[in-house]
């Protein structure tokens, strides 16, 4: 994603960049009065008064773009810089004057993130993007591996299943594992049982031979650092199984995937910024589809936790691969584990597509990843572990169902709780994600979205840094 240029490459930058003004709604007249006329008279022609997103292009004399005037509002917030890019034409650019008090770091990656475009499919590839000649004294490096690690999360979920299947995801882990210099196993197919994961092979029992379920093991580091454990729910396409979705439900299911595109994502931005720990990525791949072999309503699953599973909806496929996951993360005897995934509709329901619900019974672990979130500009929001809830998930037949009760209502509150019986002793979170955005504004197009991981990977350095 070379859309963030080093000055020290770039030559005459001062030159050869169009300087960009970041104007807040308070400081628009002082700025403009004591600027050129040519920026005031545009700024007045096009009703320019430094809210959020305001815009104008000034024009030079012979017509080409001098400079750019951007408004910040009353406010200003390095995530509102993600959306210029969409709006300006391809060239290179510069922040010119103050950043109004914004961190130069925070607008680069915004910047990159606003630049992100997926045109594997058309049949004429969007053109250049504008680039930024960075602020003095940016990491360019860790602002491009960021914007890298948050494209490989979004194209991974933009892919459509076709070239996305459980096969794919483990292509990806491997090729992740290759560029880092990490160990990677992976059980497939009817090795899950012998090895322990019988609910991971019961969930994508059904697909075809080419795309058979797997467990993915990604291992990095050090062994004598703190371990962290990323799991990644992997359903790479979900049907809904024999309790099948409606076509609409079913439309966006690509996205299922989600949790693993984001625990990768977050492996890339570990690993390629050396986070001093020791990274183990697990990757539960599986589609849920319908055949002969598919798995039932009514029918009793084992699990590798020993706990036996009554499947009262085969659409609440997510937890059930989870479970075996976060077990295995439990062996491994981690300093902390983080769960993602696209695991319930209740949490849109609950926060909306754009703020992130995250459960955890650890108050330091909760404010920590707080702090995160309001570093990264990246919105999370702890969620209650209702205890009380749990009831709703108790089973006649087994030890535990994977369908709640309805009195409760609390869909992905019931969802963490049933995670919790399997997770590991020790800080544990787990996150319901989104990884769309259903609705497109300059910055966020329509489409997979990198959500949370920025703000996990702030806490894990203010952690383990």
């Amino acid at each position: 994603m070379e859309v963030i240029v080093d000055p020290e490459g770039f030559g005459s930058s001062e030159c050869e960049s169009v300087p960009i003004h970041l104007i807040t709604r308070g400081d628009a007249s002082a700025v403009l009065d004591a600027g050129p006329s040519a920026a005031h008279a545009a700024a007045t022609l096009g009703g320019f008064k430094g809210a959020a997103g305001d815009l104008v292009l000034v024009p030079s004399p012979d017509g080409a773009l001098e400079r750019v005037l951007f408004g910040l509002g009353d406010t200003p917030v390095a995530a509102g810089f993600r959306g210029l890019p969409a709006r300006l034409p391809p060239g290179d650019y510069r922040i010119d004057g103050s950043a109004a008090g914004l961190a130069p770091d925070d607008l680069a990656l915004a910047w990159a993130l606003g630049t992100y475009r997926f045109d594997r499919y058309k049949a004429k590839p969007a053109g250049a993007v504008p680039r930024l000649v960075a602020p003095s004294g940016v990491y360019v490096a860790r602002v491009r591996i960021q914007a890298a690690a948050c494209a490989l999360t979004r194209d991974m979920v933009n892919t459509p299943a076709n070239d996305m299947g459980p096969d794919h995801i483990e292509a990806a882990a491997r090729d992740l594992a290759t560029t880092h210099g990490a160990s990677l196993s992976v059980v497939v197919g009817d090795d899950l049982i012998d090895a322990g994961y019988p609910a991971v092979h019961a969930v994508g029992r059904a697909a075809t031979a080419a795309r058979a379920p797997r467990m993915i093991e990604l291992t990095w580091g050090d062994a004598d650092r703190p371990l962290v454990v990323l799991i990644g729910k992997g359903v790479a396409f979900d049907t809904g199984g024999l309790d099948i979705k409606p076509s609409a439900g079913m439309r966006h299911m690509k996205k299922d995937m989600g949790g693993a595109a984001h625990a990768l994502g977050l492996a890339r931005m570990i690993m390629g910024l050396a986070l001093p720990v020791r990274l183990v990525v697990l990757v539960p791949a599986v589609e849920n589809a319908i055949s002969a072999d598919a798995m039932r309503p009514g029918d009793v699953l084992a699990s590798r936790s020993g706990l036996s599973i009554e499947v009262g909806n085969t659409d609440a496929e997510g937890r059930l691969i989870l479970a075996d996951a976060l077990t295995r993360a439990g062996e491994l005897d981690p300093d902390l584990t983080i769960d993602l995934a696209t695991l319930t509709g209740a949490a849109r329901v609950a926060l909306g597509p754009q703020v992130i619900p995250f459960y955890t019974n650890d108050d330091e672990l909760a404010a920590a990843l707080a702090a995160g979130s309001i570093a990264a500009e990246d919105p999370i929001w702890r969620m209650p572990l209702w205890a009380p809830y749990a009831a709703t998930l108790d089973s006649d037949v087994a030890d535990i169902k994977n369908d709640p009760d309805g009195w409760a209502q609390a869909g992905s509150v019931t969802a963490a709780l049933f995670l919790q019986r399997f997770a590991p002793k020790g800080p544990w979170a787990h996150f319901d994600i989104f990884a769309w955005n259903p609705r497109g504004r300059p910055g966020w197009p329509v489409g997979a979205e990198a959500q949370a991981i920025l703000a996990i990977f702030a806490m894990l350095e203010a952690r383990y840094r």
